[in-house]
């Protein structure tokens, strides 16, 4: 008898233990917090024209933060500098070297065109088109697209713009000098993982809106005053992240300038970007990625090549020689005028 109700009670526990854990994890699921909403302008596009993009192979959801007060005070921008000399030989789960058709790799030769504001001047004959992420309707995208040419998608993964719609969830601490020229835009400590996560929701809208590939712009902060103390170390921890993240959602990523670490950064990126490498007598830095099979597109803004044909083919001769593509744009980017060293 004994024995009998000795085994109801430990039941009656176990029932009771049961249900309140099952009312533990509902309330925990319940009580989750929704990513917040950055694009409500595109949202709104999306609804409306029935577009039926999904998000591009290996995107990981998991990565969703809600960035508020909790997030921001759980953030650790601290890396000892033990971490930071380890960051050198950082290996992580990139696959560009055998990429099997799972993102699009620009080859050595191919053509492009470079407008980053301004009405975008779609009559170049060229196989790319590199535009802004953010002003770029979904419309624009699909119509280059449909022309056969592939579209990059730029965005500053470096800095702070302060016209850009994302801009409240960036902490305080996570800003830094004014960027010389540029007096819009901030420099970003690019340790912070909050930082991180908000380009990885920049990843998600290029992946939503179809684009084939992304330019990440200033990923060089290390070598600049960014009122951070950043390091060789931090940059290319950074920018291999970079890249694993666009990789995860099917995207190509390229290496803008930065051509100090790019021997480093070779394997983990697609194609390279550059300004002015001509002007700064670095162009053949550049070489480690059209020897990997890998374009390099490259803009010069100097008068003189616009001025003078002389100048201009031979600059373009040396382009050629090491297998770039070069133009010779205006600096504000906005399409007024397009040269190219095969014209």
């Amino acid at each position: 008898m004994l024995t009998k109700i000795l085994c109801l009670i430990v039941i009656t526990m176990v029932f009771f233990l049961e249900n309140s854990v099952a009312d533990n994890i509902d309330g925990t699921v319940e009580g989750l917090t929704e990513r917040p909403n950055l694009f409500p302008r595109f949202d709104r596009y999306r609804q409306s024209n029935h577009i039926h993009h999904q998000r591009r192979r290996g995107s990981n959801t998991s990565n969703q933060v809600q960035a508020n007060d909790d997030v921001r005070a759980d953030d650790d921008t601290t890396m000892s500098d033990d971490d930071r000399s380890d960051n050198d030989d950082v290996s992580t789960s990139n696959e560009t070297n055998n990429n099997e058709n799972k993102w699009f790799i620009p080859a050595v030769g191919s053509s492009w065109h470079w407008q980053l504001t301004g009405e975008v001047d779609t009559s170049h004959n060229v196989d790319i088109y590199d535009i802004d992420l953010y002003d770029s309707p979904f419309e624009l995208i699909e119509n280059l697209q449909s022309d056969g040419k592939k579209v990059i998608c730029y965005f500053s993964a470096g800095t702070y713009e302060n016209y850009r719609s994302d801009i409240d969830l960036f902490p305080s601490k996570t800003l830094g000098n004014i960027v010389g020229g540029w007096p819009d835009e901030r420099w970003l400590d690019i340790r912070s993982s909050v930082v991180r996560e908000i380009m990885e929701m920049r990843l998600d809208l290029a992946s939503d809106k179809g684009c084939d590939g992304v330019e990440p712009d200033n990923v060089d902060g290390y070598s600049n005053d960014t009122g951070f103390l950043l390091v060789a170390g931090d940059q290319l921890d950074y920018n291999r992240f970079l890249a694993d993240a666009a990789h995860q959602r099917g995207l190509s990523i390229a290496l803008k300038n930065n051509v100090e670490q790019a021997e480093a950064l070779v394997d983990f990126f697609d194609f390279a970007i550059n300004e002015e490498c001509h002007e700064y007598d670095e162009c053949d830095i550049l070489k480690s990625f059209t020897d990997a099979g890998k374009a390099v597109f490259n803009a010069e803004y100097a008068q003189r090549y616009i001025n003078n044909k002389q100048k201009r083919s031979k600059m373009c001769s040396e382009s050629f020689s090491l297998k770039m593509y070069t133009l010779i744009l205006p600096l504000d980017l906005d399409g007024s005028f397009y040269m190219n060293c095969e014209d």
